[in-house]
């Protein structure tokens, strides 16, 4: 049986549900737009981190929402809006928040942590921190 944090699920369209291959690095990603970004918006990628320090970067999900649920440890998400304005929210093992569409967001991570994110991954942008 696949593992989440090692073999994502791309939910497609006609509501289908479809294993991706094994995650690797980084570039993962930009085979995973060659065979799905044809799908359109409505699709999203379901996938597991575990984490051991801050996030390097922030990132940016023009497309639609994002559904972070922390499964394990804590972690603290900053999120800043279209509109000019921030929030910061620590989630817990249960705890889930919802980063809008155009929303940039970055993590802290206090010792360990995992989380499950449900992206709408389409046009993903990503910034130096």
């Amino acid at each position: 049986m696949p593992a989440l944090d090692t073999q994502f699920i791309h939910l497609g369209p006609d509501a289908t549900a479809i294993a991706q291959p094994p995650f690797t690095d980084g570039s993962w990603y930009e085979g995973y737009g060659d065979r799905h970004d044809g799908d359109g918006v409505d699709c999203r990628l379901v996938s597991m981190y575990s984490f051991t320090a801050d996030w390097e970067s922030w990132e940016m999900h023009p497309a639609g929402e994002e559904v972070v649920l922390c499964t394990a440890g804590a972690m603290t998400l900053h999120q800043q809006f279209s509109d000019g304005t921030t929030a910061t929210v620590t989630l817990h093992p249960g705890d889930y928040a919802i980063n809008p569409r155009g929303c940039w967001h970055t993590a802290d991570i206090a010792g360990t942590a995992t989380a499950v994110f449900i992206t709408a991954g389409l046009g993903t942008e990503g910034r130096p921190r």
